[in-house]
């Protein structure tokens, strides 16, 4: 009972249906991927090199030329593929572009100086100007006490700059 309690819980946390989500998606986008390498992006490529088929450009070991990779594995050759691992690397390297925008987007939306909920609770330090959340006594980025400073300043009403 408290295993599956257990796997219940973790299955029904936000992260453990987000990365369902995502794996699905992944494979959604792998397909679209593919078929944006293969027959859009490749055909036009494979024109402007004398009409090369990306995916028949193969050197077979056995020294014996085969007009296309279809037949090399027919005749049972052993082969280097160079052409799909060429499509490999352009599937690889759009999916990569895409994550990095992705990931660049996620990022922006997460610096709190750009969330406006995020300007309620946060106040500026006096000392290096960087915001920090309004209950803080320590600034975590320059260490200056900010208690201190501040009951200071309430009783001269004029503000100290002392450096720590």
């Amino acid at each position: 009972m408290g295993l599956l309690h257990e796997f219940r819980q973790f299955t029904m946390k936000g992260s453990a249906v987000d990365m369902g989500v995502g794996v699905v998606l992944g494979a959604a986008f792998s397909g679209f991927i593919d078929s944006l390498v293969k027959d859009i992006l490749l055909p036009p490529i494979g024109i402007l090199y004398s009409k090369m088929n990306f995916e028949n450009l193969h050197i077979t070991l056995n020294g014996k030329h085969y007009s296309s990779l279809a037949d090399a594995k027919e005749a049972g050759a052993v082969t280097v593929n160079y052409g799909l691992f060429i499509t490999a690397t352009v599937r690889f390297m759009i999916v990569l572009f895409v994550v990095f925008i992705v990931i660049r987007q996620i990022n922006r939306w997460k610096k709190p100086h750009q969330h406006p909920l995020d300007a309620m609770t946060k106040k500026e330090c006096p000392f290096c100007c960087t915001p920090i959340p309004t209950q803080a006594i320590i600034c975590p980025n320059c260490s200056s006490s900010l208690k201190e400073e501040s009951d200071n300043r309430e009783r001269s009403g004029k503000p100290i700059l002392r450096i720590k």
